[in-house]
């Protein structure tokens, strides 16, 4: 993979560089999904409820989820204006200082769902039969949930520099300690027993602890130079804790909206479509993930070089660095879409072979409602990485709220017949219309085509006030406060 210099991220060919910057993000990325596999693969070998104590259980680990993007995400930013900045001592200072913010808030909520794990299943709904083997697993992963909020907050330090190649590293090592310690903890090996579904959950604990400890190797300086905490960086600095929390929790909150929807649009899937309309609904699920996989990545890389160069006084380079990343994504994602609407049906065929045929013509049908609007859902990700390297994140945080509370949730309920209750937390739903589940598969396309185009007018209305400059004066210590969203760029 090629190297990007510090330089580069500020004078460089905007669009090479965020390509470079964004190809190891990409390749964590499909790890991060292969990482996610391993459980399914080995326990599927097990039995299917050991497969469906896993999946229990995502609800909660994905909710949970939320709290560690408060810590690293919020680093990142500040991390990368402060190097963009050339103020190495400060982005130190951060770097730690998020660190335990990202400590403090996972631990916060990781010690009572994993002391009540048992009761956090029950608030799902969970079979009695596999409830406990889902506490199990919920209560380890959930217990090393700070460790890896730890070493996702240090792992973005690495890129806010530009040394994007470092994280695909630690990742790759992560992946493959838990494909080698999966196998053997569930099905015992020698002196191991035999631990079934608690031993995926060691094995996907012990990756993470491997992993933070590789990141802090390279913190160290062993191997790496591009980002380095010294000593003199060791001290809690309550300002920064505040600045730290300022930018990242309202996309903690982002997260948590997102995540809390998905959960209850499952439980319309299951109600409109049953078993069918869950399977269509999961095919499609998943390819989706693959899908903004590029998305993801080039957010990222953009999200580090719009901090850089506002920290450098380059406002008009930060602005575009998000109106060409927009503009890549949004043409490779029209190509990838028109692929799935044309071969919806080797794709379901390849996923998921054994569907019935009313589940298949659903899973087709959802393939290519999704497939219609994915240029519209990666285009949303670089936009909010604009609005994010500004630190105007409580844009983002309002943008999915909008997005999943005031648009998809209200359309989806339309699939389910009047006065339903449904899945988790025993939530009624009044008035569904009785649509059919198609209706939450176009909840999630129209979500994603009117929350860009929302975001898109509201991005260009921003930069005509002046956001990318006011940002620009923030970062280099105009302001006040970094988080703050002033009324000069609203």
């Amino acid at each position: 993979m090629l190297d990007v210099d510090r330089e580069a991220i500020t004078d460089g060919p905007v669009g090479r560089v965020l390509l470079v910057l964004a190809a190891p993000l990409v390749a964590q990325n499909v790890v991060y999904v292969a990482n996610a596999l391993i459980d399914t693969f080995w326990l599927g070998r097990v039995g299917e409820d050991a497969v469906a104590a896993v999946g229990l259980s995502l609800p909660v680990q994905s909710l949970l989820g939320a709290t560690v993007v408060v810590g690293a995400v919020g680093t990142q930013i500040l991390v990368s204006q402060r190097a963009g900045d050339d103020d190495e001592a400060g982005a130190r200072r951060v770097a730690v200082n998020g660190a335990l913010v990202a400590l403090a808030v996972t631990a916060v909520v990781a010690v009572p769902v994993v002391v009540y794990a048992e009761e956090a299943v029950a608030l799902l709904g969970a079979d009695p039969a596999l409830a406990g083997t889902t506490a199990t697993y919920l209560a380890i992963v959930i217990a090393v949930l700070p460790v890896g909020a730890v070493g996702d907050t240090v792992e973005n330090c690495f890129t806010a520099y530009g040394d994007t190649r470092a994280v695909f590293h630690v990742s790759l090592v992560s992946v493959l300690v838990n494909l080698v310690a999966a196998p053997v903890l569930i099905f015992g090996a020698g002196p191991v027993p035999e631990l079934g579904v608690a031993g995926a959950a060691l094995g996907t604990a012990l990756a993470g602890v491997v992993g933070l400890l590789w990141i802090l190797g390279y913190a160290a300086g062993i191997g790496r130079d591009t980002f380095r905490l010294t000593r003199e960086a060791f001290a809690v600095d309550i300002g920064l804790v505040r600045e730290v929390v300022t930018v990242g929790a309202p996309l903690g909150g982002q997260r948590g909206v997102s995540e809390l929807v998905r959960v209850f649009v499952v439980g319309l899937v299951a109600i409109a479509g049953g078993a069918a309309g869950v399977a269509a609904y999961t095919v499609g699920a998943r390819v989706a993930t693959l899908a903004v996989v590029p998305a993801l990545g080039i957010q990222q890389a953009a999200q580090s070089m719009i901090g850089q160069n506002l920290g450098a006084d380059a406002p008009e380079r930060a602005r575009r660095t998000t109106t060409v990343s927009t503009g890549m994504v949004v043409a490779g994602f029209l190509a990838l879409g028109a692929v799935q609407f044309l071969f919806a049906g080797g794709v379901a065929d390849l996923l998921a072979p054994d569907l019935t045929a009313t589940g298949r013509d659903l899973a087709v049908t959802y393939l290519r409602i999704l497939g219609a609007s994915y240029w519209a859902l990666g285009g949303t990700y670089t936009l909010l990485a604009g609005f994010n390297g500004a630190s105007r994140t409580r844009t983002s945080f309002a943008a999915d709220l909008i997005k999943y509370w005031g648009i998809r949730f209200p359309i989806a309920v339309a699939a389910v017949p009047v006065a339903t209750a449904f899945g988790a937390f025993g939530v009624t739903v009044t008035p569904g219309l009785g649509w059919g589940v198609a209706a939450v598969f176009w909840a999630v396309a129209a979500s994603n085509v009117v929350g860009f185009v929302g975001l898109g007018g509201y991005f260009l209305y921003t930069t005509r006030r002046g956001m990318f400059a006011n940002a620009a004066w923030r970062a280099s210590g105009g302001g006040a406060e970094t988080g703050a969203e002033t009324a000069d760029d609203d």
